[in-house]
């Protein structure tokens, strides 16, 4: 798909920046003309991979989180959040409902989420190297824009 536009950042694995990454987000995705439902949805599944980078990507330590924000052909709105933490031993097991590696006060539903409010979710890993999570959502043109 041809890309339209695009923006590229970087900020530390801290808990304040999760917000950051919402609104960075928010405001990338309105030259889409989304409705409030459907940039909820991006923000949501924005939140789960960001958070995944925090908690179980950096346990330990404070670590880079990439997001690449792009627009493509057709309304498509393609989110990468990548990391350079741990990685994932088992991404098919990582992408089960309520499994987590977070201890008891995660609730494994990260990945979960993500599918449920973007089109396309695919996570990349290597144990040792980090993880890269892309989402795609293609937003209707609303008839008012057609």
């Amino acid at each position: 798909m041809k890309e339209q536009n695009s923006v590229r950042f970087e900020f530390p694995s801290l808990s304040a920046n999760e917000g950051f990454a919402r609104g960075a987000v928010a405001c990338f995705a309105a030259q889409l003309d989304m409705t409030l439902t459907e940039l909820g949805d991006v923000k949501t599944a924005v939140s789960e991979a960001v958070t995944n980078c925090i908690v179980h990507a950096y346990p330990d330590s404070i670590g880079p989180v990439h997001m690449r924000l792009r627009i493509l052909e057709d309304g498509v709105l393609e989110v990468q959040v990548k990391d350079r933490g741990r990685g994932i031993e088992d991404v098919d097991k990582a992408r089960e409902p309520l499994f987590t590696t977070g201890g008891e006060d995660r609730g494994g539903m990260g990945f979960t989420i993500m599918e449920s409010f973007m089109d396309t979710v695919k996570v990349r890993s290597k144990v040792g190297a980090g993880t890269t999570v892309t989402m795609r959502k293609r937003v209707e043109r609303r008839r008012a824009a057609r």
